[in-house]
């Protein structure tokens, strides 16, 4: 089969790999419609994780059609439409009885892969030998083990196009307005309008926040944060954005900072940084005394000169997240079926499979408009 392949730091490939067989009774095969590429994809396109390999197959957010079944699944059948978690997750530890999937303990195939010095997370597809060694949805098949845990029918009234995101960035974004703990009345302000910034801006807006602002410097995707999500656009080059904040939420600062920029771009010598601290920094200052903050996403490195000091004296709860649990998934595509949550439009350019790495220059780039690329085999 024809699959979407790391060859080397920046270089994409699609290449025949072989296809996927059943391994456990758990297992299911889907065949692929639908795949995105995400954010947390940078770091390994940009070669900084040393357990990649050339061949590795990418891709953690996909949807497809179940074409075998493994004699131990009891949830999906042949035929049916699913949309695919990207944490893996076996569903029965203690993690994943508490509904926390992404801290799985056996869903990670090789732990001994794993820097004895940190617990692994769940395994994830289209990463490397430490996050669980799954191949990746950028091709045509890919076995998806404990499907009943991870792999979620779609409903007939949501189209590929929508559905694709309840994968990984819509949970995402429900998780940080969970973790937030986003209340009715709540001013909740958002660091980065890329998809899971968008999306934690219309999980806040469902969820009753009075209002939500959403901090970048692309005005394109301000003016889709406004249009689809309701929320309120703040451009960091023309605003002085905390005195903003301050101003827009009676000169407390936000309830909830949410800080959702995503891995960076390259600069113009086509350097990248590990980290990117200052969007951190600034949500930090900027929520109101008692208030919570919300990092997202992978952050590999270490951050120096992180202000602590005022996370203490402002009594502020720090929570992060690196990847969704699955118990939203459902719940999200209900809401996608009632027509509350649309992300359609966050797929700005759609690719046959073949241009995947074109796709990704794209989406690493951000040029062209482009927040997310979604390929079809």
């Amino acid at each position: 089969m024809r699959a979407l392949c790391w060859v080397a730091a920046d270089e994409l490939a699609v290449r025949e790999v072989p296809d996927p067989e059943l391994r456990n009774e758990r297992d299911v095969i889907v065949r692929v419609r639908r795949s995105a590429t995400c954010g947390a994809d940078l770091p390994l396109l940009a070669g900084r994780d040393p357990l990649l390999r050339a061949g590795d197959v990418l891709g953690a957010e996909f949807l497809g059609e179940v074409v075998e079944v493994g004699p131990g699944v009891r949830r999906h059948q042949t035929g049916d439409r699913v949309v695919v978690g990207a944490s893996v997750a076996c569903g029965g530890c203690w993690y994943c009885r508490q509904g926390l999937h992404s801290c799985c303990d056996n869903a990670h195939a090789d732990p001994a892969s794993v820097d004895p010095d940190w617990r692994a997370d769940a395994g994830c597809f289209g990463r490397p030998r430490a996050a669980g060694g799954f191949a990746g949805g950028h091709a045509e098949y890919v076995r998806v083990p404990y499907a009943d845990v991870g792999a979620f029918r779609v409903p007939d009234t949501v189209d590929d196009d929508r559905a694709l995101f309840a994968a990984d960035a819509a949970p995402t974004g429900w998780l940080a307005a969970e973790l937030g703990t986003v209340r009715p009345g709540d001013v909740v302000a958002i660091w980065g309008a890329g998809a899971v910034g968008q999306l934690t801006a219309r999980a806040a807006v469902l969820r009753g926040a009075a209002r939500v602002l959403v901090v970048d410097r692309h005005e394109d995707r301000l003016r889709m944060a406004e249009r689809h999500s309701g929320a309120e656009p703040l451009d960091y080059r023309r605003t002085d954005v905390a005195a903003e904040l301050r101003d827009r939420s009676g000169g407390r600062g936000p309830d909830v900072c949410v800080v959702a920029v995503g891995a960076p771009p390259p600069d113009r010598f086509g350097r990248r940084s590990a980290d990117r601290p200052d969007a951190s920094r600034e949500a930090v200052h900027a929520c109101r005394k008692g208030g919570v903050v919300v990092v997202l996403g992978a952050t590999d490195g270490f951050v120096d000169a992180f202000p602590l000091g005022a996370v203490t004296d402002r009594r502020l709860t720090l929570r992060g997240a690196r990847r969704p649990d699955l118990r939203d998934v459902p719940m999200l595509l209900d809401r996608m079926a009632r027509d509350e949550l649309r992300t359609e439009h966050l797929a700005t350019h759609r690719l046959p499979l073949e241009h995947g790495p074109q796709g990704y220059e794209l989406f690493r780039d951000r040029a062209d408009g482009c927040v997310r690329a979604v390929f079809t085999p």
